[in-house]
């Protein structure tokens, strides 16, 4: 696919500066980049890049070259363009996603060998692939992907355009929303971690009997599991955005708009805030509360509830300054 500078300017609504035929047909970063690719810049320190870069197209946040850098009009340097946006990093993306939508085309139909059970609707725009299982009383929307060796069990109810990629697990009566993603090996609504040793220390298995919904506009990554609840509903908010290998236990609930980082951790019963962050290894104590828009540095343990928003770090997780301040003498003594 190939895309002129003026194309991208005018669908980005960007200021650009040099030469507006320049054609790119891939990307790459600006200090590989050649005359048929797309590169960006987010930092001041790819800046002197501008200078030797053989990129066709430049996309420069704006705020990072106002008042210090300024851009010739007509034909640039090896006939290269510039395009100042406001986020250069947020304008790739969406460029990205037309490349994307071009290069792996939504499929439509039922490959065979797959098994629908009888009663259940596959809209005419959907797709089901092959040794894929759909269970009973299954309500799949439209557009929805489902793609080979996915498992659906019965009573589950899947939103419009949603993709369950290669793998994916889901027990039953789960609820997933529209415009979702779930990743190959993702298992959502297997068993909570739920046991009690009897009488004679032997462990009793505790019945499982809720479910798992997913609300509108989620991404999981791969191999990411989501337990069902105990009882009532493990629930995942919408636009939350999850990354590979992270673990969700029973009655967990996840606000809007949060993302979790690989190999976290929450267990049972803890509710974490709106549009927080939780990066790599992060793990969390169950029956515990979490503000919104709380940032766990990785390896962070969260021991107890964080009342109100902030930068944490350390195990057990406290004021990310405090821990800063900490290591340093630690650090210290170290050397005593």
């Amino acid at each position: 696919m190939e895309f002129s500078a003026q194309q991208i300017a005018a669908l980005l609504g960007g200021a650009l500066y040099g030469n507006s035929n320049a054609k790119v047909s891939d990307v790459a970063p600006i200090e590989q980049a050649q005359a048929n690719h797309l590169s960006f810049v987010t930092d001041e320190k790819y800046l002197p890049y501008l200078a030797t870069t053989k990129a066709g197209v430049v996309l420069i946040t704006r705020s990072l070259v106002e008042g210090k850098i300024t851009f010739p009009d007509g034909e640039g340097k090896a006939g290269g363009a510039v395009i100042l946006v406001d986020n250069a990093r947020g304008s790739m993306g969406q460029l990205l996603q037309l490349v994307s939508k071009a290069m792996n085309p939504r499929k439509q139909g039922v490959e065979q060998p797959s098994f629908i059970s009888e009663g259940v609707t596959v809209p005419g725009d959907a797709y089901v692939g092959a040794f894929a299982y759909v269970g009973k009383n299954v309500r799949l929307g439209k557009g929805v992907q489902i793609y080979p060796n996915v498992t659906i069990g019965d009573n589950v109810t899947i939103g419009d355009n949603t993709i369950l990629y290669a793998g994916v697990k889901v027990y039953s009566h789960s609820v997933i929303g529209k415009d979702c993603i779930l990743h190959a090996g993702v298992v959502v609504g297997s068993d909570g971690f739920g046991f009690e040793p009897d009488a004679q220390g032997v462990n009793q298995k505790i019945p499982q009997i809720g479910n798992v919904i997913i609300e509108d506009d989620v991404e999981i990554g791969a191999n990411t599991t989501i337990d069902r609840a105990m009882m009532g509903s493990t629930i995942v908010r919408k636009n939350v955005k999850i990354d590979n290998l992270v673990q969700i236990a029973h009655n967990v609930e996840v606000g809007e708009s949060t993302f979790l980082c690989a190999q976290v951790g929450i267990a049972g019963s803890t509710k974490v805030g709106k549009h927080c962050i939780l990066t790599g290894q992060v793990g969390a104590a169950g029956h515990i509360e979490i503000a919104d828009n709380c940032i766990f540095g990785a390896q962070s343990g969260i021991a107890g509830n964080i009342r109100k928003a902030g930068t944490y770090m350390g195990s057990p997780a406290i004021d990310a300054s405090v821990w800063r301040r900490a290591v340093v003498r630690f650090k210290q003594s170290g050397q005593q």
